[in-house]
Formats: structure tokens, sequence, C-alpha cells
């Protein structure tokens, strides 16, 4: 018998409430881990138990249903009861991205996996050149740094981001949002892991998000939050079986692009029987630059529109807020005029009109001026409008045209990409598409400066006004009139404070650009827009005639439909591409995995072998059932890759008993072991290692339903042939759930580890796994 190797603990963690059926995941590369605390809240903790973010939903039904990091650990996916999947960013506790994915009664998220896939250039596949490098080319001593000279410049000019030379967007005010996003922009931290530059070294990498469902959809997307498509799986007429399927677990390799899904029978908890399905992601192989840029711009310009949406919000909502508290107070006095039947139709405007033109104020007007609004109610007026008007004046300056121009650079790269390619079949949309959405862009640019221009002009006349009305007030309270309010009235600019009166107390020029839109006016305006001309001749008539006054019934100078008509516009072209993509996607050969009791655990990972021309996929699945829960099931999938389209499967299977233990979970790591969570009877839990790629193991053909005769170790075998790890814990600690991280040098020196949380569902212990087995094993 082999001494065990001790396992050094790293942390450990008493989880405040218990957690819902078992649901934590560690991050890759930072010592952070989530879990469902309670039936509604996702938590998030540092190793030493402290709390960093804790989020519920706001339906009292919303449960947390699965989990999963992205590979780089950057985004945690959360898998909602309500069918939506949100992506919860390091920097940020709010979600700043939300997927829906099912609807809420009609079917429930399964299942959550996230992949790595390598796009670049393959070796397989590149010539070599007989021409000279560029260092052969260059003279000796060009570089004295000793740092390369870049070699490929048409791949720099394709990843060269413009937008890094322009002034970083600006936070939004934590108030006057609306909707899922309103507090995703509002810190400068959100703002920046949003907006992060993309780097062209990452050009290679795409990341893949697949989601399951219980009714048998697949929903794949890519680059965080890049939709391609929802899928309806269904096991192919020849298999002669009509189930329903439900995802359950996912594995995927960075060299190949076919992925590999696990489904088992929907509707039911227990089952003996699984598919293995190959996934084959064909545009990942095909297109490696063209995704990247395109899946890189799409996706910048989605968070943008987004972006842009909430600041027309608030936008609206300042202009909005200038005009509610001074319509009170004029509507009031408007009423009294009109009450008193002295007047005639003359409207508060009228009657200030003539006080400053005359000096002359009427008794009502008098009473109103120095009883009902008096000082308190000026103060208020004033700061409603000057603050407000600033307000706007800083969202569009800061906010809305800084945007405006990113998205202008953007549309330009994609047009750039629809030229070349001509085809739409190739991209999924058009360069007149494209030229849409900038003429779109151009108009926004053409009004945000227009309120600009208003909000300065309406500022500089309303502080004249205000100046002027808080005199008339102290004017008509006192008894006599005083020399310094002679002065003072001396000092009053007439015109301007006559210009407000006329133009923009009774309505500000500013509704023709921040009102709110109805939506029948929105269809009529789409249609006249889509009638052939240019949305910015029409949109330059309409300003022509609202600046000389003629009554002009048209939307296109509302901020609220042009951004709505930007959005449709934009979803459209995303669909196109998707759908380009989606078109590339193709389910392989299933096999069926069929057990004589019921599955207890599985995992699954995915290998390649790339010492020919056509890669081989070598997918493991390990898996224990309820009868045997000594005996550990390995098999071995073998399938052709030919340009991302998955062959012909062969299934061979190995089986083993181990001794007199139990085995409470497995999990395979870097693609070079297996590790079995395993309790011999009378002793501590120890991990054993498996080399589940050795043939040493004994691997046997397999077809579904054949009767598979395990190896039958001893204990001591166990623990002499195999890797054997101890757990160091208390008896009181059963370990219930596992999970398995490589070794990680992103932020730090982390080393393997091995997360067990406890049957009571709040202990978390985390152990180091031996740096010399399988931290190399990472690095391979």
């Amino acid at each position: 018998m082999t001494e065990p190797i001790k396992l050094t603990l790293l942390s450990e963690s008493r989880l405040d409430p218990r957690l819902r059926n078992g649901l934590l995941t560690y991050n890759p590369h930072i010592e952070l881990f989530a879990g469902a605390a309670g039936p509604k809240t996702l938590q998030i903790w540092r190793s030493n138990s402290q709390i960093v973010t804790k989020s519920s939903q706001r339906g009292e039904r919303d449960n947390v249903e699965a989990l999963c990091w992205k590979a780089d650990g950057q985004f945690l996916a959360v898998a909602w009861s309500d069918g939506v999947v949100r992506l919860m960013g390091l920097e940020t506790n709010k979600a700043v991205h939300q997927m829906p994915i099912c609807e809420t009664g009609k079917s429930r998220i399964t299942c959550v996996g996230w992949g790595r896939n390598n796009a670049g250039r393959r070796p397989a596949s590149a010539s070599i050149s007989s021409s000279l490098s560029l260092e052969d080319v260059l003279p000796k001593g060009l570089f004295p740094s000793g740092k390369n000279p870049v070699v490929d410049l048409p791949r720099e000019l394709t990843f060269l981001e413009v937008e890094t030379a322009l002034p970083k967007l600006s936070p939004l005010p934590a108030s006057g949002g609306s909707g899922d996003d309103s507090f995703v922009f509002t810190t400068r931290a959100s703002l920046e892991f949003l907006f992060q530059p993309f780097a062209p070294h990452d050009s290679d990498k795409v990341d893949v998000m697949i989601v399951g469902t219980d009714d048998g959809r697949v929903h794949v997307s890519i680059y965080d939050s890049f939709i391609i498509g929802t899928f309806n799986y269904a096991l192919p007429q020849s298999s002669g079986r009509n189930t329903l399927l439900q995802l359950c677990h996912h594995a995927s390799h960075p060299d190949l692009s076919t992925h590999i899904l696990v489904f088992k029978p929907s509707k039911d908890n227990k089952t003996s029987t699984v598919y293995l399905i190959p996934m084959d992601l064909t545009f990942i192989h095909s297109s490696p630059e063209n995704l990247s840029l395109l899946a890189s711009k799409t996706t910048t310009l989605q968070k943008l529109l987004r972006y842009v949406k909430q600041v027309q919000m608030h936008m609206i909502h300042e202009w909005q807020s200038t005009r509610e508290l001074p319509t009170k107070f004029l509507n009031s006095i408007n009423e009294t005029l009109r009450e008193s039947g002295n007047y005639g139709e003359m409207t508060i405007g009228q009657a200030l009109y003539h006080s400053v033109v005359t000096g002359h104020t009427f008794p009502d007007v008098r009473e109103w001026l120095v009883d009902q609004l008096a000082e308190r109610g000026h103060k208020r007026w004033d700061k409603a409008v000057v603050s407000g008007l600033q307000a706007l004046r800083s969202l569009v300056h800061e906010n809305f045209l800084p945007a405006l121009e990113r998205i202008g650079i953007i549309l330009s790269r994609l047009l750039g990409i629809a030229r070349f390619h001509e085809s739409k079949a190739e991209t999924g949309f058009t360069g007149a598409q494209i030229t849409r959405i900038m003429d779109i862009v151009s108009c926004l640019m053409l009004v945000g400066n227009k309120i600009l221009l208003l909000v300065m002009e309406e500022l500089e006349l309303f502080q004249s006004f205000s100046i002027w009305l808080r005199h008339e007030i102290d004017k008509l309270a006192s008894s006599s009139g005083t020399d310094e309010l002679t002065e003072k009235e001396a000092t009053m600019e007439h015109g301007k404070i006559l210009a407000y009166i006329q133009q923009y107390m009774p309505a500000s020029p500013l509704r023709h650009h921040l009102s709110n839109v109805a939506a029948e006016n929105t269809e009529k305006g789409r249609q006249q827009a889509e009638g052939g001309s240019s949305l910015l001749e029409l949109l330059s008539k309409q300003i022509k005639k609202q600046d000389s006054g003629q009554p002009d019934e048209s939307i296109f100078s509302q901020v609220e439909f042009l951004c709505g008509y930007m959005d449709d516009k934009a979803d459209a072209i995303f669909e196109g591409i998707a759908e380009a993509e989606k078109r590339s996607v193709r389910f392989g050969q299933p096999t069926t995995i069929k057990l004589d009791s019921n599955i207890s655990m599985i995992d699954v990972t995915m290998s390649v072998i790339s010492n020919s021309d056509t890669p081989q996929a070598m997918t493991y699945t390990a898996l224990t059932t309820e009868k045997k829960d000594r005996t550990v099931y390995i098999f071995r999938t073998a399938m052709s890759v030919h340009n991302g389209i998955s062959g012909s499967v062969i299934t061979s299977v190995s089986c083993m008993d181990l001794g007199d233990g139990t085995v409470l979970n497995l999990k395979f790591l870097c693609n070079n072991s297996l590790l079995v969570l395993w309790a011999p009877k009378g002793q501590s839990p120890r991990i054993i290692s498996i080399p589940h790629k050795s043939d040493e193991l004994g691997y046997q053909p397999y077809s579904p339903g054949d009767v598979v005769t395990p190896h039958v170790l001893s204990n001591d075998q166990v623990t002499s042939v195999f890797t054997n790890m101890e757990v160091p814990c208390e008896p009181s600690f059963t370990p219930a759930f596992m999970e398995v991280k490589a070794a990680s040098s992103e932020r730090g020196s982390i080393p393997p580890r091995v997360c067990l949380l406890g049957s009571d569902l709040q202990t978390y212990k985390v152990f180091a796994l031996p740096e010399s087995e399988f931290g190399e094993a990472a690095k391979n």
C-alpha cells in the first residue's frame, strides 16, 4: 500500500445560508467562489468567507438554476428560473448582459457551459513560405531593445483599435435610467470593464457559451453576449427513439470547433441512458479573423446601443424635470386668472410680459408672486430648471455625442467588412444596411448638437428671467422701493427676459427633440423614413420648419424615435450575422451510453490527437451508478474531425471496482487525469488520480446495452496503482460535491485546487493539489 499524499488546506469557509442544490463554483483564476445562497439569492465570496456580492431578482419565485464561470474568470453566467441567463462582471454587482433563453413556466434552464476555442491559423493548413522574413530584410540592430518587429502588418491593421484614442465614456447618474441596464453604466469601473479594448492577441480565441433547456433546445452565443441562435435537437429517426431530451453536460477543447453535448431524457430526474452529441461550430474553423473582428465590433456596438438607450432616457428625464415644477406653478396662476373672469383669455405669460414692458403688475399676479410663489417657490423653480438644464448639457456633451462617435467608427469598420465580402451570405449583412444606420447616427449627431445649442440658449435666457422674477417678488413684497432694487432693475437684460417669456416659458423648443413619442406616430415615422428619401434630408427639412415657427407633425427630430429606429436597424444586422453563422452549425452522429441502473454522477472532457492532417477528437465520459457506488465507468469516444466537421464515432469502455470504498464524486482535470473522490471504509476520504488516457486501463469496444465487466481492484491495488491523496478533515465532515480547478498564473500564482462542499451544504474546503503532478499537466 502506497503512503498517500496529504493535501494542503488552502481555505475553509462556513457558508450561510445553506446552498441550494449544492450550486457552487470556484473562479478559475481568482480566489472567488459563487453559489446559490438559499433559494433566491446569488452570493459571491472571497476565499476568507467575505461576501463580495449578493444579488437576487425581483420575482418572488426566481431561483438560481445553474452557474458557470467563463474560462478567463471575467464573467459568471447565472441561469435564473425566469428563463434568463445573466452575466455578472467582476467589477460590478449588477448583471452586465442579460440573455432571455426560455419563457417562465413553459421550460427551464438545465445546463450552462462555457468553452474557449482557438480559431487562429492552424498548422495543418499553413503553407511554408520560401520568401525571406522581415527580420532577414531589415538591418541588424534596428531593434536594439530586442523586441521582435511586427511581421504581419495586414493582421495588425485589421485589429487596429481606433476607439482607444477617443476620450473614455463618462458614467451615467444613478437615477433617471430604466430597465435592466439602469445601473450597469453608472460607475467608472463597470464602464472600463464593459468597454475594454480588444486585444489582438485574443483574436484567435472564441468564447462559446452553451445553454440547454428541458425541452431539448440548445442556445449558442459567442464573445460574451453575441447570440448565434437556438437549436431544437432531437435524436435522428434512424435511432428509433422519439424521446424529448435535455442538456445536462457540455465539454470542449481549445483546438476543436466541435463541442460535445450530453443529453438525457427530459423530465426524468433519474436515468440510466445518456446521449453524446457532437455539435460542429464550423464557422469558428472556417473564418477565424473575420469572426474575431466581426464579433468584437458587433458586441461593442451592442453595448454602445444599450448605453445610448440609457443616455436617451436620462436626457428625457432631465428635461421633463425642468418642466414639471414650473408647469405646476404656471397652471396654478393660469387657473386663477381664468376663474377671476377679469382678464379674458390672458395667460400668465402675457401678464408677465406686460409687467416687464410697463412695470405694472395685475393684482392676482401680484398675490401669486408674493403669497404663493414667494422666495421659497422661486428658489425651487430656479434650482429645478438650472440643475436640470446643466445635467442635460452634461449628458449630451459627455455621454450622448461621444457614444455616437464611437458607434460611427464601428459602423465604418463594419461597412468595410461588408464591401470586402460583397455577398450577404458570408457576413449576414450588406453595406446598404450599414449606410442606413450611419444615416441615423448622423441625424442623432445633428439633433444632439441642436439640443446643446438650445440648452445653452435656454439656460442663458432663464437666468436673466430668474433674476428679474426674484427682483419682482422682492419689489412687490416691499412696502416701499429701495435704492438697491432700483439699481438692480437698471441692470436687467429685458430683451432676454421677454425672449424667455415668449419662446421658452410656455413651451420650450426642446420639446421637438425630447418628448415621448406615441406608438402610432413611431410607426408612421418609420413608414415615411422607409419611403426612399434620406433620413438626414427629412430631418433637415423638419428642423428648418421648427426654426421658422412653421407647424410640423413629423417626429424625425425626436431622440426617442431616432434611437428606437437605430436599435431596430441594428437588430436586423445582428440577426443577419447570427443567421449566417447559424447555418454553419450542425449536429453529428449520436453516441448512446446505456447502463443497467440509474446514473448518479457524470463528468465529460475532450482531448485531441493531431498527428495527421485530420485531427481526432477523443471524448472521455466518466460515470457512476446508484446500485454500484464503488464502480467507475470510463467511456472513450473517438471521432475524426475534418474541416470542423465530425465524422464516424467509435466507442470503447473501461470499468473499475475500487475496493470496498464508496465513490463520492469524480471530475476530470486538465484532460490528463480523472480525479475520483473515494471514501474507503473506516478511513478518511482519498482523491484517486486515474490516467484515463492510458491504454493500460483495458478499454474494450462498446455498443449500447452491452454488459460491462469491471476490473476488480482491492484497496491496496487502488492506492498503489493510482496516485492517491488523503483529504485531511475532521470525521464530521462528509464531502458531498467536488469541483477541480487547474493551476493559474493570470492574477498571481494559484495552485491546482480541489474544492469540496460538505453534506451540510455549508462547510466549504479548498485544498491544493501537488504542483509536481497537476501543475505540469495544466501547462501541457
